[in-house]
């Protein structure tokens, strides 16, 4: 397995909600900041429906300061929320139209995105709004390039950008790998600062949760050499 490749300097990761980004691609993120690259956070909501009970507006404020403070945890500082209604992504031109603009505006070489497959493993069925964030994505730089797709975006201003290099999807399908043995520790601090959510996810102390699903997410590959390593589908643009 080939490391994903680090020579260029700006990325931007594109999930659908809150804590999708900690759940493994901030380990690679925390790596990346550290070699001084710039990275910055879009999200397609704001992750209102993720907590049982509590009223989605309020739900909305918490995790948008819970996905900032776990963004500065891993060097990010930019963090962005896009609007669409959590639970009910689709993929098609709304949203590819709404992070092409984002790519317009950031001008990314590297986009990081979520597995859009319809399964994490056999049996375990991936989200609907995962699937429909991820494969939008990807759609998305093509469309950022083309000046003729999304007019309105040129005519705000937002000049198509063709500077795409990569899209790495983090993926269990992984072809290429990141090497996160120095940054895993960070990393389970950033998924941490999640509490909140993770509180009502489960009992377990939310470090304990946050150690176990980051551990999980940086299991050694096969054939990549790495004590600790994340991995992603590589696609080139």
């Amino acid at each position: 397995m080939e490391a994903v490749p680090e020579d260029w300097q700006r990325a931007i990761v594109v999930v659908a909600h809150p804590d999708d980004i900690e759940y493994g691609a901030a380990a690679a993120v925390a790596r990346w900041t550290r070699q001084g690259k710039d990275i910055r956070y879009v999200l397609a909501t704001s992750g209102e429906a993720g907590i049982a009970g509590l009223e989605p507006d309020a739900c909305a404020r918490i995790r948008e300061e819970e996905e900032r403070a776990s963004a500065r945890i891993v060097g990010v500082d930019t963090v962005e929320f896009l609007g669409h209604r959590d639970g009910t992504l689709v993929a098609g031109p709304e949203l590819r139209r709404d992070i092409a603009a984002a790519i317009r505006r950031h001008r990314p070489e590297m986009v990081v995105t979520m597995n859009f497959g319809l399964t994490w493993f056999p049996g375990a069925l991936n989200s609907a709004d995962h699937r429909a964030l991820g494969i939008s994505a990807l759609d998305a730089v093509s469309d950022a390039a083309n000046e003729w797709i999304f007019p309105e975006s040129t005519e705000r201003g937002l000049a198509p950008w063709r500077g795409v290099r990569w899209a790495a999807v983090l993926t269990p399908e992984a072809t290429h790998a990141v090497d996160v043995t120095d940054t895993v520790d960070v990393a389970i601090e950033s998924l941490a600062a999640h509490r909140r959510y993770l509180e009502a996810l489960d009992a377990t102390a939310v470090e304990e949760q946050a150690r176990a699903q980051v551990e999980m997410a940086s299991a050694p590959k096969p054939g990549f050499p790495a004590a600790r390593a994340v991995g992603f589908a590589l696609y080139t643009f």
